[in-house]
C-alpha cells in the first residue's frame, strides 16, 4: 500500500511510520518539523523505505505527495492541550484548516481513505466513565479538544459525501519514547532543574488513562484492517487510570531521587481546559478482538524509563 503520513516525524507519527514500513508499505512523510525530528525516521529515509516532504500543510508544495496514495494517515497537529488556550486562532489553523486542506488534496488526488488521530478531550468532562464512543453529551472544554471535534465532523462529511472510508481514533494519554511533551516529560525536565522539589499542577488527584505508543499504533492498524465503513470511530487507551501524584512518585523513583518535596499549585485541575478524570471505554475495539495488554501504571513506568534512556540519564 502507498501511504502518506502527515506529522510522520513526530512522536506518534514516527512510531506509525515504523509499523507501516515493517509491514511493507511504501511511505511518504509530510512534516514541517515544528515538533517532529528527522532522526526519528532517519533509518527509513536512508534505506529508501520512506521519503520525506518537508512542508507545512498550511503552505503549498506538498499536495503532489498525495497523488497515487491509497491512504492518508493524518497525524499532523498542534498537540499541546494546555497551550491551546493562549493561541486559539493558531491552533484552529494548524488543526482544522490544515485538516480541511489535507481532505481537499485527497479529493483532488482521488484518494479515498483517511485515518485521523483525535483525542479523549472531545468528550469534555464526561459524566459517564468509562466513556464510550457513542457518548451523547460531547462538550469539549479546551480549544484543542474543540478543534479535534471539528476535524472529526469534516472527515465524516467528506467520507459520506465522496464515498470514502475513514477512521477516527480518540486517544487517551499516549506516552513513550520520542515524546517531547506531557506530564512525564514535564516532570523529568522540572526534576533536572531542581531535584529537591517538584511542582505538580492542580491537587495531584487528577486521574487519567495512559497508553504506550506501541500499543496505540498496534490498535490503530488492528482496527483499520478490520472495519470497512464510511466513518469508523474508536477509543484507544488502557482499562484503568492513575493519578498525577502517583506518576510523580514513579518518575522520581526512576530518576533515582529520594526525599523530593511535592508542591501543588492547587485546584482540581492543572490548567484551563484540563479534564480531571478521564477513562475511555475500549469495549468497541475489544469486540474486534483487540486487548490493551498493559496497565496505566506499567505504561507510565515504561515511558519514564524510555525518556530517561533517550537522554542518557539511565543505560
Amino acid at each position: 500500500m502507498k501511504a502518506v503520513v502527515t506529522g510522520g516525524a513526530g512522536f506518534i507519527g514516527s512510531h506509525l511510520v515504523d509499523a507501516l514500513v515493517a509491514r511493507g508499505d511504501e511511505v511518504t512523510v509530510i512534516d514541517n518539523l515544528s515538533t517532529g525530528n528527522l532522526r526519528h525516521i532517519a533509518r527509513h529515509l536512508d534505506s529508501g523505505a520512506a521519503r520525506f516532504v518537508g512542508k507545512d500543510l498550511l503552505g503549498e508544495g506538498w499536495q503532489d505527495a498525495v497523488q497515487g496514495a491509497d491512504r492518508v494517515y493524518h497525524l499532523a497537529a498542534d498537540p499541546d492541550v494546555r497551550a491551546s488556550a493562549g493561541n486559539p486562532s493558531t491552533v484552529y489553523a494548524q488543526n482544522v484548516t490544515a485538516t480541511v486542506r489535507v481532505l481537499e488534496a485527497m479529493r483532488e488526488a482521488g484518494c479515498g481513505e483517511v485515518v485521523f488521530t483525535s483525542t479523549s478531550t472531545v468528550y469534555g468532562e464526561a459524566d459517564l466513565i468509562p466513556t464510550p464512543e457513542e457518548y451523547p453529551g460531547m462538550q469539549p472544554i479546551s480549544i484543542y479538544g474543540s478543534t479535534k471535534l471539528a476535524c472529526e465532523a469534516m472527515i465524516s462529511g467528506y467520507a459520506h459525501t465522496y464515498g470514502w472510508r475513514s477512521w477516527v481514533f480518540r486517544f487517551a494519554n499516549i506516552i513513550g519514547e520520542r515524546s517531547n511533551h506531557g506530564v512525564i516529560w514535564d516532570f523529568i525536565q522540572k526534576l533536572r532543574a531542581n531535584p529537591r522539589e517538584l511542582e505538580i499542577l492542580g491537587d495531584g488527584r487528577q486521574q487519567k488513562s495512559y497508553c504506550p505508543v506501541s500499543v496505540c499504533v498496534d490498535a490503530v492498524l488492528f482496527a483499520v484492517d478490520r472495519t470497512n465503513e464510511p466513518f469508523s470511530c474508536f477509543n484507544i487507551g488502557t482499562e484503568d487510570w492513575i493519578d498525577v501524584t502517583s506518576i510523580a512518585s514513579i518518575v522520581t523513583a526512576e530518576m533515582g531521587l529520594r526525599g523530593v518535596s511535592f508542591r501543588y499549585t492547587g485546584g482540581d485541575r492543572g490548567w484551563v481546559g484540563d479534564v480531571p478524570r478521564m477513562l475511555l471505554s475500549v469495549e468497541k475495539l475489544k469486540s474486534l478482538g483487540w486487548r490493551p495488554g498493559m496497565t496505566s501504571e506499567a505504561a507510565v513506568r515504561e515511558a519514564a524509563r524510555a525518556l530517561l534512556r533517550e537522554t542518557g540519564q539511565i543505560p
